[in-house]
């Protein structure tokens, strides 16, 4: 059996209609002691809580040089990013992250600390950068990654970045580097605006 394409995959709806305990339709409305409208099934009694996902990834630095992968999958299809992806259950975000630069980039790495944590309400996501070295220059990117690739930090695509994190992040990694300190940033963007 053949794999479907890739642009064939997309995130399940957030909202649900059936209930996954009975099966049975689901309704929309504030459950008593709530106060927010919520999937409920009003025959069991499950309520179905939407909560944000997390977006993990590492910002790798080997010597003067950022490792940036070109995605191979939508959103942003040939666009640069950091390896980073969707935390899964069972690990923390540290791990997370470090299994999304195994899969997307193949790089060795050992992560230094967290540095961005950026609220993104308005797609219902929190993404998590963590500083980490690159241990070397291979790299052996997987199947999400049309290639992976060193840039010194002046030829960085600012154009071609995939994401709004991505690059905000990249531009605190450059100012930080400038001033010799990395603290953690933590702000919000909201994606139905332009900064």
């Amino acid at each position: 059996m053949t794999s479907p394409d890739p642009a064939f995959y997309h995130p399940a709806p957030r909202s649900q209609q059936f209930c996954s305990q009975c099966g049975h339709a689901l309704s929309r409305e504030i459950p008593p002691d709530d106060n927010r409208i919520r999937d409920l099934c009003t025959h069991c009694g499950a309520v179905h809580y939407q909560n944000p996902r997390n977006v993990v990834g590492v910002v790798p630095i080997l010597g003067d040089r950022v490792l940036l992968c070109r995605r191979a999958i939508e959103p942003r299809h040939g666009k640069w990013t950091l390896p980073a992806g969707f935390m899964e259950l069972g690990e923390t975000t540290e791990q997370g992250a470090a299994r999304e630069n195994q899969e997307e980039s193949g790089a060795r790495i050992r992560i230094r600390s967290l540095f961005t944590v950026i609220d993104v309400p308005s797609v219902n996501q929190v993404h998590l950068y963590y500083l980490a070295d690159v241990l070397g220059p291979h790299l052996a990117p997987g199947p999400e990654t049309l290639e992976a690739a060193f840039f010194g930090l002046d030829e960085i695509p600012w154009r071609d970045l995939a994401f709004r994190t991505v690059s905000t992040t990249l531009e605190h990694y450059l100012r930080d580097r400038g001033q010799g300190a990395f603290p953690t940033h933590h702000y919000a963007i909201d994606l139905r605006f332009p900064d």
